[in-house]
């Protein structure tokens, strides 16, 4: 591997890049990200330019994601149960049975 990145220079470049972003991501650096996108958007590779503009879209957004610990992990994993109880019963049962199931379904 490192010989393939280290024979090219735009490879090198993204390798560099994508290991800063893992860095930020993993270990909350959510204050860096600015400073990382304006690198991103200063270098010629298209593929990062329209992850950048992606993530400013909502900036805001994606530092709090970035920097606090807080996240929707339990209230997405409850709704990810609900719509395969829904999928399950879908064509055999009406809204009372799906509740049902939903309310007694550990």
């Amino acid at each position: 591997m490192k010989t393939a990145v280290s024979s090219c220079e735009h490879l090198e470049r993204l390798h560099d890049h994508i290991r800063t972003f893992a860095a930020i991501m993993t270990q909350r650096r959510g204050a860096d990200l600015p400073g990382w996108l304006d690198t991103v958007d200063a270098d010629a590779l298209p593929a990062l330019r329209t992850l950048a503009t992606g993530l400013r879209r909502d900036l805001d957004a994606v530092i709090n994601g970035l920097t606090l610990e807080h996240n929707s992990g339990a209230v997405e994993g409850a709704v990810t149960r609900i719509k395969a109880l829904k999928r399950q019963c879908y064509g055999r049962a009406n809204f009372d049975l799906l509740r049902l199931r939903i309310l007694l379904t550990p």
